[in-house]
């Protein structure tokens, strides 16, 4: 075992050990015979399983649409929409997720000949979620049928006013769900409380259960011979929207997942869909977009115009068909999202300007802090802090909206549909690691007291386990473009199917700056003389950027994080992206 394997402190405290397996050994009997097999085992992928996840395919993936609850119902009731044109409503949340969600079911319907009408809420004047009389007025404008889409789960008032409008709802949602369910014509909900599907199909974000609704509608309206005189749609070429939604709401990449990350990225690199090429190259993006682009360009790009925008502009980029929108949507989409990191850059020094003792869970609040950002302030506290953080901007009128994001092992939305279901909240729900919430003005303590209280525990014990794994040990010349490559065979990455991680060391530090916002940028050389280029991103203010900005000549370190390609400086040479590091002398 090289000595790296053995540091039980590192510079940001943390031990560091082998990810599931013991040096080479991936289980009893069987030796690693490539680096791609290596990656999928350490990650939980069984070995008769190898060759599925080598290549995830739709097909291998792809449950029975059938399974879950209502999901028939759900796909007749559509059916009997298309056949009859009717007027169909979607409503979507003002998300990533909603966005997309909302985009693939209207491009759906479009190809069946229904031109269904999105509808985003603005995130400041109407809020989280169906409201009633959005679903009255829309219902009022000819709707007959109106499908909601990562929302609707807990809408109990405005789908009975729905109901008593008669309008029929149909819920595609992925939220947690209480024992009791809203009245609906259908709610397709894979965390629905009695759904039998739930533990495998669980982790699914909207669009991945919008897309599953859209393949039994099709599998209807194929069985009544709908299709018989018409072309039917091609489901697949869809999947680059499936894909941004599922990977900008850090949706576990396990299973179908995987298959919808993996499929949807090729077709994204076919620049099928007008608006997201305009988006690709609003950002800049000069070769096909991977999972990390989809999480961290794209992604922030459309939620900014449900966050300091227009709501709509999302899902008007990825419907529209006309490539002068298209490109102009996807330029302001641009340039919202600077304003948004200007905003967000506000709320974030004061917010962690409050953060202080050893509490388990970070709350804070804030008078006129901007609600369109406290989602990814609560992100960055979760990180910097290493426990699950609620972040509350309270409004005029004292009512707080606020965002809350979690860490791993720490179920957030259960504990956010608990406290609303002990009357602490006005309104509140999400899944495992994150969620939002609506409190009544005065009740932040009361609610930061529940929280603390019942996810303490949990916390603790996801602390306790808080260690640095790594996939491979190398010397720092090991960290080449053709190891980047080899490594992205095992993707795609993201939550719960986390990217590579190496070490790489000794090294000396030739030369380190301070660039950017909190960045520390690094060459570091080996023994041998080889160099690395290194960059530690929002680091510079921590332990780890104090020992890299004023390493002494003498002393070497190993460097743990992840490598990747340099995009910017247009040779595709390899860097490391530093997570920690330790002494190594």
């Amino acid at each position: 075992m090289l000595p790296v394997c053995n540091v039980t402190r590192s510079i940001l405290g943390q031990p560091w050990h082998w990810r599931g397996l013991a040096g080479d050994t991936l289980d009893a009997g069987f030796v690693a015979d490539d680096l791609v097999t290596r990656l999928l085992m350490a990650r939980g992928c069984p070995r008769e399983a190898l060759e599925l996840h080598r290549a995830p395919s739709i097909r291998g993936f792809m449950p029975d649409p059938s399974i879950f609850r209502d999901m028939d119902v759900a796909a007749g009731r559509l059916a009997d929409a298309v056949e009859r044109r009717e007027q169909v409503a979607v409503f979507g949340d003002y998300d990533v997720d909603g966005a997309t969600s909302a985009a693939l079911m209207v491009l759906v319907l479009r190809d069946l000949g229904i031109e269904a009408r999105p509808y985003i809420p603005d995130r400041l004047m109407e809020g989280y979620g169906p409201s009633g009389e959005a679903l009255v007025r829309l219902a009022g404008e000819g709707a007959s049928l109106i499908v909601t889409v990562d929302c609707g789960a807990q809408a109990f008032d405005a789908l009975a006013m729905a109901r008593d409008a008669g309008v029929d709802v149909v819920v595609v949602d992925h939220h947690k769900c209480s024992t009791a369910l809203p009245v609906a014509h259908a709610i397709v909900n894979p965390n629905r409380m009695d759904e039998d599907a739930g533990a495998a199909h669980g982790h699914l974000a909207a669009v991945g259960v919008a897309f599953l609704l859209s393949a039994a509608l099709l599998r209807e309206l194929r069985a009544r011979g709908f299709f018989a005189a018409r072309a039917e749609p091609r489901l697949i070429d869809l999947l680059d929207i499936v894909a941004l939604g599922t990977v900008a709401d850090v949706a576990a990449l396990r299973g179908l997942n995987r298959a919808f990350v993996a499929q949807g990225l090729k077709v994204m690199a076919a620049r099928r869909n007008i608006g997201l090429s305009a988006l690709i190259d609003a950002s800049r993006l000069t070769r096909a977009p991977t999972a990390t682009d989809l999480g961290f360009a794209l992604g922030p790009r459309i939620n900014a115009g449900g966050r300091v925008g227009r709501a709509d502009l999302g899902v008007r980029l990825l419907t529209t068909r006309d490539p002068d929108e298209a490109q102009a949507i996807a330029a302001e989409l641009d340039r919202l999202n600077e304003e948004r990191r200007l905003i967000e850059g506000q709320v974030q020094e004061a917010a962690e300007a409050m953060c202080g003792g050893d509490c388990a869970v970070a709350v804070v609040s804030g008078q006129g802090w901007h609600p369109g950002v406290i989602g990814i302030v609560a992100g960055r506290l979760k990180e910097k802090l290493g426990r699950p953080s609620l972040v509350i901007a309270i409004g005029d009128d004292g009512v707080g909206k606020g965002s809350g994001r979690s860490i791993p092992g720490v179920d957030l939305g259960a504990a956010i549909l608990s406290a609303r279901e002990q009357g602490l909240l006005v309104a509140g729900g999400g899944h495992a690691m994150a969620a939002g919430v609506t409190v009544a003005p005065g009740g932040v303590p009361a609610l930061t007291a529940f929280l603390e209280e019942r996810l303490a525990d949990a916390v603790e014990r996801a602390r306790q386990d808080r260690s640095l794994l790594l996939d491979a040990v190398l010397a720092p010349g090991g960290v080449c473009a053709e190891l980047v490559d080899a490594m992205e065979a095992g993707g795609p990455y993201g939550m719960g199917w986390p990217s590579p991680r190496v070490a790489a060391g000794p090294v000396r530090v030739i030369r380190a700056d301070r660039v950017g916002n909190g960045h520390v940028r690094a060459i570091v050389a080996g023994d041998d003389g080889r160099s690395l280029k290194a960059m530690a991103f929002r680091m510079a203010d921590t332990d780890l950027g104090a020992a890299l900005l004023g390493c002494p000549p003498h002393r070497r370190l190993w460097l743990a994080g992840r490598a990747r390609r340099d995009d910017w400086s247009g040779r595709g040479e390899a860097e490391l992206h530093i997570d920690d590091a330790a002494w190594a002398d």
